[in-house]
């Protein structure tokens, strides 16, 4: 088999996995190729959401593990094929030298065993920084079940390491994936928040939930994320909408993948982040699932009417993140403006602040966007949907941005 033949089946076979961010690395060109450096990497991104600058692929698509969402479990009818680790150096820096990539994702099904697995990517990774001083960003999949030892050896040589949660809950995993546990992915996480330095996996590490596989609701999901980065210091959780590529009565017969709820989903995560929010403000047991057609900042500031409008000149700046349509960002240049001057809804326009959101949500100088009459639940969520339903009209077929567009 060639090596484009091999490329084809191997890249083809890793297209399902989302987490392969490149942000947050400091390696330094030694006089080699590339730079893992934040200036060195180019952020592009597909419309579905995904990484286009690292060259993705797996080691090998050949697996021992029967997870029953995967397209390379062992039981299924595909083409297998492994690459050596001479192969992948010389397709990296192929592509490297032609301005094709600006660095490396790199994973694999379980081969043999774990440790024979973690082995074969530590050889491929040695010899790219060690052989062909190759600096640029690689992010590596650890493998569940591998010494402690092979994981801080392989730490020392990428700038990201990740390894899936794969399901919400233990039970699902269970269900779907019965080679696997959370013991040992938890494990995983532990040995690299302990070792986590400048030069050991210096951006951080990552994990990745498929959404729509399993029963668990958003609370479950969101719950286990909150966990997750409050417990290992992740640096991010990413979803994965389920993809149906097998046929299993334990599986969801779903036509089309859950990107909307995807991306209600990563809303939600920068709002864990970055604007202090708790799990349990956003969901509950008896509300268990975000509204798909609102957004959930938006859908918490419908459920809590009462704390609004807020008025935009005396707001504090964390009461003003809770306005839907308001980030850190537009929010610091309110409370630098309203210094100056009494700030007025065209001054927000004039100031870059988008008010299509915000305007249900918020006073200016004491005056409501419209006749005060219609701060009613009913309006507001009324004309916040049916923006939804244009913007989903406008991107049928394709996965919503990673990123939190709305604020």
């Amino acid at each position: 088999m060639t090596i484009k033949e091999k490329l084809e089946i191997l890249a083809d076979s890793a297209k399902y996995d989302a987490s392969c961010s490149s942000s947050g690395s400091a390696r330094e060109n030694k006089g080699g190729l590339g730079a893992g450096a934040i200036s060195g990497i180019c952020h592009s991104f597909s419309n579905d959401g995904r990484c286009i600058s690292l060259l993705k692929i797996l080691m090998t698509n050949c697996c021992m593990f029967d997870c029953k969402y995967c397209v390379n479990r062992k039981t299924n009818r595909v083409k297998r094929a492994i690459f050596t680790p001479e192969e992948i150096c010389e397709i990296t820096l192929s592509f490297y030298r032609r301005n094709y990539i600006e660095g490396l994702f790199l994973s694999s099904g379980v081969y043999k065993s774990p440790d024979y697995t973690m082995e074969k990517l530590i050889e491929t990774i040695f010899l790219l920084r060690h052989k062909y001083h190759f600096s640029g960003y690689i992010h590596a999949k650890a493998i569940p079940g591998a010494s402690d030892y092979l994981v801080k050896k392989l730490g020392l040589l990428v700038d990201r390491l990740s390894v899936n949660t794969e399901l919400p809950s233990e039970n699902g995993l269970k269900l779907l994936a019965p080679n696997k546990n959370y013991q040992k992915i938890e494990h995983i996480m532990d040995v690299v928040k302990q070792n986590k330095s400048k030069v050991f996996t210096p951006a951080g590490e990552s994990t990745q939930m498929i959404i729509g596989a399993s029963k668990d609701s958003d609370y479950d999901i969101m719950n286990r994320s909150s966990f997750l980065y409050e417990t290992y210091d992740l640096k991010r959780v990413f979803y994965s909408a389920y993809i149906s590529v097998n046929k299993d009565p334990f599986l969801p017969a779903l036509e089309l993948p859950p990107l909307q709820r995807e991306h209600r989903l990563y809303q939600a995560d920068f709002l864990l982040r970055f604007y202090h929010y708790k799990v349990e403000q956003l969901l509950d047991p008896l509300h268990p699932n975000f509204n798909i057609l609102v957004d959930p900042k938006a859908d918490w500031a419908l459920r809590h009417l009462s704390e609004f409008p807020k008025e935009i000149n005396k707001a504090s700046y964390y009461d003003l993140l809770k306005v839907p349509g308001i980030g850190p960002t537009s929010a610091k240049k309110i409370i630098q403006g309203r210094k100056v001057f009494t700030i007025t809804f065209e001054d927000l326009k004039k100031m870059g602040i988008s008010v299509k959101r915000a305007k249900y949500f918020i006073l200016c100088n004491g005056v409501y966007f419209a006749n005060k009459e219609v701060f009613q639940k009913d309006f507001i969520e009324k004309n916040l949907v049916l923006e939804t339903k244009e913007k989903i009209e406008d991107k049928k077929g394709q996965q919503l941005s990673l990123f939190y567009e709305s604020e």
